[in-house]
């Protein structure tokens, strides 16, 4: 692939300038605008449209936590910070890695790879049709070979930060994606989120038993705050 094209949010100096001297070492990254908060990063996206965004969380006006739920698109996001109590949070927001200040330049290349290997998956299994579920599929990377999944084979997909694990009858795929670009890939109409960390095939719902939903092959929780919801999604058309 191209370089990745990467953007800096920072408002300390001698931060900007730590990212942006690893930044320069690393040769399949490039730097494309230099930011010292969430205003002018704004500007900056719709700019530059960069590949990744190095995000710093507490900065004046908002904070880079605020800042990234208000975006639609948002790039792929390492988030750069001294205060490691916000970790969940950020991957909550599907971020490709949380670095706690200060952090050395193997735990950065790390985080950079883990951000390359997505934009590469990316690449490698565009959006199918929804057309025809029979013939859709992704290809996923597990253990340095890529594996074709077929949607009408997945009971379920859980979510573990920047990785999910899809489940079929027999067997478990863990591959490096987070679930926002899961559910960008799935067909709407025939997979429901259900919980933060959980994804199902509607058709392979067996019944609901309090908050759970049965896989037949594992129960799955759902999210209290969407109970109803997610129960008239899967129950519309029925007799219920």
């Amino acid at each position: 692939m191209t370089k990745i094209r990467s953007i800096i949010v920072e408002d300390e100096p001698l931060a900007r300038e730590g990212l942006k001297s690893y930044i320069h070492a690393i040769g399949n990254i490039e730097l494309c605008g230099v930011c010292e908060n969430a205003l002018e990063a704004n500007d900056l996206l719709a700019k530059e449209k960069p590949d990744l965004m190095f995000l710093d969380i507490q900065m004046p006006k908002i904070t880079g936590l605020d800042f990234l739920k208000t975006l639609k698109s948002p790039p792929l996001v390492i988030l750069t910070t001294a205060f490691p109590n916000y970790a969940l949070q950020g991957f909550e927001l599907d971020v490709v890695d949380y670095l706690v200040k200060p952090y050395p330049f193997d735990r950065f290349l790390k985080a950079v790879n883990k951000a390359k290997e997505i934009l590469e998956l990316r690449q490698q299994s565009p959006a199918p049709s929804e057309s025809s579920q029979e013939s859709a599929y992704i290809f996923i990377k597990v253990d340095n070979a890529l594996k074709r999944i077929n949607f009408n084979e997945v009971y379920f997909i859980e979510g573990m930060e920047n990785y999910v694990s899809i489940f079929t009858k027999t067997e478990r795929f863990i591959t490096l994606m987070t679930m926002k670009r899961l559910e960008e890939v799935l067909p709407s109409k025939d997979f429901l989120r259900v919980h933060k960390t959980y994804i199902v095939a509607k058709d392979k719902v067996m019944g609901i038993i309090g908050n759970e939903l049965d896989m037949e092959i594992r129960k799955i929780p759902i999210s209290r705050n969407r109970r109803n919801e997610i129960i008239h999604d899967l129950t519309k058309g029925s007799s219920i």
